[in-house]
């Protein structure tokens, strides 16, 4: 079914009506309780273990959650594209606070990992929700504007996550990092329900199990052989190659099905978009980077640098701050100029560059010195995170635009997985070697259980052993940081084949009018 309705209405200056303003500021709040979660619960998680008990499950509690936003979000893009962007919103947002509250009652790990699943499902489908409202409510021209507030909503997760986290901890108990989602969530899904009114839809098709259940066990096996090879099981172990071949083996049955399904979950015609295809590569690598660096910048700040667990994460502040900035001038110059193809590339370039940067430090880098290094990472991201998912949007009709984001979406999913796997097994291999070379058979046998040890773990090791550590962790970081380089070449080479095709919704004429493809609007109550 098409949706005939395109974008909403703006004034002569291109100013959203101010309930479009109320509606995006929710679902600000829904796209923070997405991102926010793992970064509270990684704070939290030692003294769940020590409530709860059951180390030997305390991966799966990240795992599931995982699993079940990857899996979970081609599908929600779908069914609003099928049903309606509105409804599948907020049912996305009840089942993510129904997780929320299940988890933070669990009285034993097996029922968290559990609760975690469901609260996975729901989150599946916040981000998804999230772009694709913004993509129905705002002309992509318009749509730089509200980048810079996006890229904003995602520092503050990866710096306020671990400080909240470990203040809520600290003083209401490791139960209310589940809680505290309860009355953000309840916000977003009031704000939603009163002020936003979309066309609804009923699609005539019935809903593409058979493709569901084969993309849901293709990007399951995927997630879990790039979680549990080189940790859980060597890489070269049964265990994965039966994963990978399950995994193989259900993507080529989904893509042959998907073209002959009557309504599929992952239309492949929208890949004929040069740009979309484009964009979803960029998306790929970009996450792939983006979560590598946030991994192993804390632990190199902690084990060489001397920083604390928190400190840590305010140190993230040269590279996140960057990324702000630029993202929102990236956005006012798309919104003013309708131009965007130079982003990709400059994004790129930076990006490479500010990993090689990276990739030099070594047991007597400042932490100045570090600072702008990160910082150059993070002009290259600002121009890349949201800049993505616009032109994806530009690339497809109104009605695959669900489909668009929650594709763009999984691909920086998945890359965000290959890239903390594959970046994790060269640095983790390094820091043996490392560790061998220095201080012998003492040095192995402290890294041999893991790679990644906390400043205290740190502090308790003889002299030699902790100084060669620190040498280790700086081998590893340059060699994770240097692969994340060449990989980000893929980036730039994709983007330099990146078509400038104009954006829709392309602002107020000459003489004030808003043009045709502003001149229609979805429903949305005044405020």
């Amino acid at each position: 079914m098409t949706d005939t309705t395109d974008t909403p209405a703006a004034d002569a200056g291109g100013k959203q009506p101010k309930s479009v303003r109320v509606v995006l500021l929710a679902l600000m709040i829904a796209m923070m309780l997405a991102m926010l979660d793992n970064m509270i619960i990684g704070t939290a998680m030692p003294t769940i273990v020590g409530e709860l008990h059951g180390i030997e499950h305390l991966a799966w509690v990240v795992t599931a959650y995982t699993l079940a936003t990857a899996a979970s979000t081609p599908l929600w893009g779908k069914l609003g594209d099928m049903y309606g962007r509105k409804g599948t919103f907020l049912a996305s947002i009840v089942i993510f606070l129904i997780g929320s509250a299940l988890s933070g009652m669990a009285q034993d790990m097996n029922e968290l990992i559990g609760f975690r699943a469901v609260q996975g499902l729901g989150a599946g489908g916040l981000m998804v929700g999230v772009m694709a409202i913004i993509g129905d409510l705002i002309p992509p021209r318009e749509r730089g504007k509200y980048q810079g507030m996006m890229a904003g909503v995602m520092a503050l997760a990866m710096i306020g996550g671990p400080l909240v986290g470990g203040t809520i901890t600290d003083n209401w108990g490791w139960r209310w990092a589940f809680y505290i989602n309860l009355p953000l969530g309840a916000v977003a899904l009031v704000a939603v329900s009163a002020v936003l009114h979309l066309p609804k839809k009923r699609a005539q098709a019935r809903i593409d199990y058979l493709g569901a259940a084969l993309l849901t066990v293709g990007i399951t096996a995927i997630v879990l052989v790039t979680t549990w090879g080189g940790t859980e099981y060597a890489w070269s172990s049964a265990r994965i190659m039966e994963l990978i071949g399950i995994g193989v083996a259900a993507l080529v049955g989904f893509l042959f099905w998907q073209t002959r399904a009557a309504e599929p979950v992952l239309p492949l015609h929208i890949f004929r978009s040069r740009n979309f295809t484009l964009m979803s590569v960029i998306g790929f690598i970009t996450g792939f980077v983006m979560f590598g660096a946030t991994l192993f910048l804390p632990l190199y700040q902690q084990s060489v640098q001397g920083a604390s667990a928190t400190n840590s994460g305010l140190l993230l502040l040269p590279m996140l701050g960057a990324m702000l900035v630029t993202s929102m001038v990236a956005g006012r110059v798309t919104t003013n100029t309708g131009k965007y193809k130079i982003f990709p590339i400059l994004g790129s370039a930076l990006m490479i560059v500010g990993l090689y940067l990276l990739s030099t430090m070594d047991t007597g880098t400042s932490r100045l010195t570090s600072g702008v290094f990160m910082a150059v990472v993070g002009l290259g991201m600002g121009c890349l995170m949201q800049i993505t998912m616009l032109v994806a949007q530009n690339s497809v009709e109104m009605k695959d635009m669900g489909v668009a984001s929650s594709s763009t979406t999984l691909f920086r999913t998945l890359g965000s997985s290959f890239g903390v796997a594959i970046m994790g097994a060269l640095f983790n291999h390094r820091v043996q070697d490392v560790m061998s070379e220095r201080a012998g058979a003492l040095g192995s046998k402290v890294t041999e259980q893991s790679a990644q040890l906390d400043w205290k773990s740190m502090q308790k090791l003889p002299v030699l052993v902790r100084e060669a550590y620190q040498h280790a962790v700086s081998a590893g970081t340059h060699s994770a940081f240097l692969l994340g380089a060449v990989v980000a070449v893929v980036a730039l080479v994709a983007a330099v084949f990146v078509k400038e095709v104009p954006l829709k919704g392309a602002g107020p004429k000459e003489d004030g009018t808003p043009d045709a493809a502003t001149a229609q609007a979805p429903m949305v109550e005044a405020v």
